[in-house]
């Protein structure tokens, strides 16, 4: 042992409960500092909501998850993670937008980005856009100017709802649905009228409107489990973190330390503590009064997310994905290259459905029903195709409600408890539930635990700088 390394003994001991995108940074922060660190995951993998499993030869995705060049800290983990080849950026943002009439004229635009700056990166794009007419068009400019001057720091921002908002600046219904809800849905899944301004414009202003590179889009192209779990699992492991799946935590109790009691009744003593499970989970091993409110905690709702996997027996779409207007269709991605189909020919394509409230709980025969003839109305092709699998993902919780008033709701990381410490995509973050959110959760909780020990600095999460 090196002059001055202390002994196993001596290390600080922390438990994080939760094996997602949170517990994960967590715990690699932790380990880095010379914790001694137990990583807590009841299922049998890790990831949290981003994960694959296997449907006979088929490798699925629970739901497809992206992400943008400015989810700087998400983009971290990939390369402390060793797996900056196992996704793709795009090198400029490049969103293909299709709509079809009932007697069947397809209009076909994108919203892409130019090497300008920031706004003339998307005015070219926004020009041609052939969803909006000019005075449309002008509309959306007006508003996206007035985005731009809110202060994100303003906590009224969090009282009003997007959708008033947009009225009052002068939006209609044909740009709502064809520009602020097209990207809103997918990234804060809630409709503008259900989403609160601050968490908007948080999106807008960060997404489109801070850097023209900030938008591009980035996305695995292996399983998400290749990342989330085996590569995580793998650099867990090389950092001394000690990874128990399949072990749920069932009470904990502070007082000079912390007791973490498992399911099967063992007893692990801890210094540190950090909850990074779903918000329902982290509540109920909270001892009372940790912190402030909180009974308001069960009011941050849930909102669900309803992925939609259809096998075609030929190759229908030629591009990666493309955004659906005037349909019951959201986005539609070919899950093809990493998914292992063995049907030579065939294709396999991901419906990513939103702010499903209404359509989460349906039998798979309605919903059945109701994609494929609206596939067939989108897709060429698709109505004379045999579909050779159907089947649905349904993540009743994906994310918390981004409703206004939502702010008030989120707790921070620290609690009113020394070394117990909050970490999640649900967290006051400032960010919508993305896998970004849970990184910058992770970090929080981590930077929290270690603040005054001398041991570790908050990491450089490269915020605001993004190469063009």
């Amino acid at each position: 042992m090196t002059a001055g390394a202390r002994t196993p003994a001596e290390r600080p001991a922390a438990v994080v409960v939760g094996g997602g995108l949170a517990g994960i940074t967590a715990a690699l922060r932790l380990a880095e500092a010379d914790h001694r660190v137990t990583l807590l995951e009841t299922r049998p993998r890790l990831g949290g909501l981003a994960f694959s499993f296997r449907r006979g030869d088929l490798t699925v995705d629970n739901g497809q998850h992206v992400f943008l060049r400015c989810c700087t800290a998400y983009r971290g983990l990939i390369d402390r993670l060793g797996a900056g080849r196992m996704v793709d950026l795009q090198p400029r943002l490049d969103v293909p937008v299709l709509s079809v009439t009932a007697d069947g004229r397809r209009t076909f635009g994108r919203l892409r980005r130019a090497g300008l700056p920031v706004p003339l990166h998307l005015a070219a794009s926004l020009a041609g856009y052939p969803h909006l007419g000019p005075a449309d068009r002008l509309r959306v400019v007006r508003a996206a100017l007035a985005l731009k001057a809110l202060d994100l720091a303003d906590p009224a921002l969090d009282e009003l709802s997007f959708g008033e908002w947009l009225r009052r600046n002068g939006q209609t219904p044909a740009t709502v649905a064809a520009l602020w809800d097209l990207v809103g849905v997918a990234t804060l899944n809630a409709t503008a009228e259900q989403t609160s301004l601050a968490l908007a414009a948080m999106v807008f202003k960060t997404g489109l409107l801070s850097d023209p590179g900030a938008s591009d889009i980035g996305m695995a192209n292996v399983p998400l489990g290749a990342i989330h779990h085996d590569a995580a699992l793998a650099e867990l492991e090389r950092a001394g973190v000690q990874v128990r799946l399949r072990t749920r935590a069932v009470e904990l109790k502070s007082a000079e330390r912390h007791a973490v009691r498992l399911e099967g009744g063992e007893l692990l003593t801890a210094d540190t503590v950090v909850l990074a499970g779903a918000q329902d989970a982290a509540a109920a091993l909270l001892p009372p009064g940790a912190i402030p409110g909180e009974h308001r905690l069960a009011e941050l709702g849930t909102a669900p997310i309803l992925n939609v996997h259809v096998v075609y027996d030929r190759t229908l779409l030629k591009q990666p994905f493309f955004a659906a207007l005037d349909s019951p269709v959201q986005w539609v991605f070919d899950r093809t290259p990493h998914s292992g189909l063995a049907v030579p020919g065939a294709q396999y394509l991901a419906l990513s459905q939103s702010a499903v409230q209404a359509e989460i709980d349906l039998p798979v025969a309605e919903l059945r029903e109701r994609y494929l003839p609206e596939l067939a109305r989108l897709i060429p092709g698709a109505r004379e195709a045999r579909v050779l699998d159907f089947f649905v993902t349904r993540e009743r919780t994906a994310t918390f409600d981004p409703a206004p008033g939502t702010a008030a709701l989120r707790p921070a990381a620290p609690t009113g408890v020394p070394g117990l410490l909050l970490a999640g995509s649900w967290t006051a973050t400032g960010w919508p539930a993305t896998m970004e959110s849970a990184v910058r959760s992770g970090h929080a909780a981590a930077d929290a635990a270690l603040a005054g020990t001398g041991r570790r600095l908050p990491v450089d999460r490269g915020d605001g700088r993004w190469p063009r």
